[in-house]
């Protein structure tokens, strides 16, 4: 198949995958056009199908793959071809970490106009599989099927993950390789239970029945377990055949609660809770420090990989003893507890009340005396909160934001409080290389970029910038 001379949506096209892109898509070029394709890894040679024509770029869609990737492996899982969450399963490792490490350097050249930054070589993950804490899986009388499976009927009870681009379909799962294997067997009894007890699985478009998720947690160093039921009534006495099932199979099970939420999108976290064994929380460690897990606590997902990431804030941060630390968006405190014995005093803020009150109890819990956190909009709050205006001012700043970066207030004030150093740690380089250049307009030289692997198989980066104050 020659390449055409007018390229337009709808067409199939030949293409050569050359490598990948930021996000998990491969790179072709047609026509000297840069073309992301889906559902491809390089050393492939595929038919695609354009999806989109823009001024400078295409997108396609892989229908056939023609020539196998030398750096092609075996995949695990069954759900591979039809999931959507481990895109890449079927990319030797090596290939994936280089990939990431590539696309961290590309970023901050494109996005942050930032040329000679050193970036050190991207930590690896140990373990590739099972290695999530967390899994969250969400039942629905809306069963997807894989396409081309036409003699098998959608059943009228699924649980597992949402097929691709579908917020109303969910795909069984059988065996997720990302999760424990006791995860996956819990997850296998309550699929069981949940179809002998006829329990009605929640529509999602009609808003009517009432078993809606189940998200379960494993403490990696402690073995601890929390089996979270979400629903959308409350109804005790249907549980109890799953509740007791679980107890006798897993004694390991430290906590059984159930959600209960009336909201009508797929949001899973509960407006009430009632604990139906044990406890409300877990605890899970990070290197000497212990931390209670509720069923809404925000909490590293790969523990493990976590504490690799905390070791390079800590070096990042270059701590003596003498510093004052700000933890922005500090969510539970792990980073500021995690730092607290080689600083002065660590202050963390975070904007969900309920994080920083697990803050405070694990600070306690774990006898750390000099941390301190505060509740409040980071957008705002150093301009409103009069006992945060009076603080300390910092020597060092860890920013750990969500996806979608800092607002612009945070950054004026982050550069108002002028510390000597901040170490910038984001799951999202994209939104950080645009942030770092604000940053360096504010007087600050980035002084290193050291990405991280959290998440094998899947597209996600993280990514630890250090910046150190110009002193002119």
């Amino acid at each position: 198949m020659n390449e055409p001379a007018f390229i337009k949506k709808g067409i199939d096209v030949q293409l050569n995958i050359e490598s990948l892109a930021f996000g998990g898509m491969g790179v072709a070029h047609l026509n000297d056009m840069v073309t992301f394709v889906k559902n491809a890894i390089p050393g492939q040679k595929v038919t695609a199908r354009i999806t989109k024509k823009r001024s400078s770029y295409l997108e396609a869609r892989t229908l056939k793959v023609l020539d196998k990737s030398p750096y092609q492996v075996d995949v695990p899982c069954e759900h591979f071809n039809d999931c959507g969450g481990c895109t890449f399963q079927n990319l030797d490792y090596k290939m994936q970490i280089a990939a990431k490490e590539e696309q961290v350097k590309d970023i901050f050249q494109r996005i942050g106009n930032i040329k000679d930054t050193p970036c050190e070589p991207i930590l690896s993950c140990d373990e590739i599989f099972h290695y999530r804490n967390k899994m969250e899986f969400t039942f629905s009388n809306r069963e997807w099927t894989p396409e081309g499976i036409d003699n098998i009927a959608p059943s009228d009870i699924s649980l597992g993950l949402h097929a691709p681009n579908r917020w109303d379909k969910i795909l069984n799962i059988n065996e997720c390789h990302i999760q424990t294997s006791v995860a996956n067997e819990i997850l296998e009894i309550v699929r069981k239970i949940s179809l002998d007890q006829n329990l009605k699985p929640y529509d999602i478009r009609e808003h009517t029945g009432y078993i809606r998720n189940v998200i379960i947690r494993v403490g990696t160093n402690t073995g601890e377990i929390m089996v979270n039921l979400v629903t959308s009534r409350e109804d005790k006495k249907a549980l109890v055949p799953i509740t007791n099932s679980l107890i006798s199979k897993f004694p390991s099970i430290n906590s059984i609660v159930n959600n209960i939420t009336t909201r009508k999108s797929g949001v899973s976290m509960g407006e009430r809770q009632i604990v139906l064994h044990g406890k409300d929380y877990i605890v899970d460690k990070l290197g000497d420090y212990e931390f209670m897990i509720s069923a809404d606590s925000f909490f590293q997902t790969n523990t493990r990989q976590a504490e690799k990431l905390y070791d390079i804030v800590l070096e990042e941060s270059e701590l003596t003893g003498t510093e004052i630390v700000y933890d922005l968006f500090c969510g539970t405190g792990s980073i500021a507890l995690y730092l607290s014995k080689y600083a002065k005093m660590v202050y963390g803020f975070e904007l969900v009340m309920s994080a920083i009150q697990d803050a405070m109890q694990n600070a306690v819990k774990n006898k750390v005396k000099n941390a301190w956190f505060f509740p409040g909009d980071l957008k705002d709050l150093f301009r409103v909160n009069s006992e945060v205006k009076d603080l300390e001012m910092p020597d060092v700043m860890i920013v750990d934001p969500p996806r979608t970066g800092l607002h612009a207030n945070t950054i004026d004030d982050i550069l108002e409080k002028s510390p000597n150093r901040i170490v910038y740690v984001s799951c999202n380089p994209s939104t950080q290389a645009r942030d770092a250049r604000d940053i360096y307009k504010g007087g600050y030289k980035l002084v290193k970029l050291r990405p991280v692997d959290m998440f094998p198989h899947t597209p996600h980066v993280e990514n630890v910038a250090t910046f150190v104050r110009n002193q002119s």
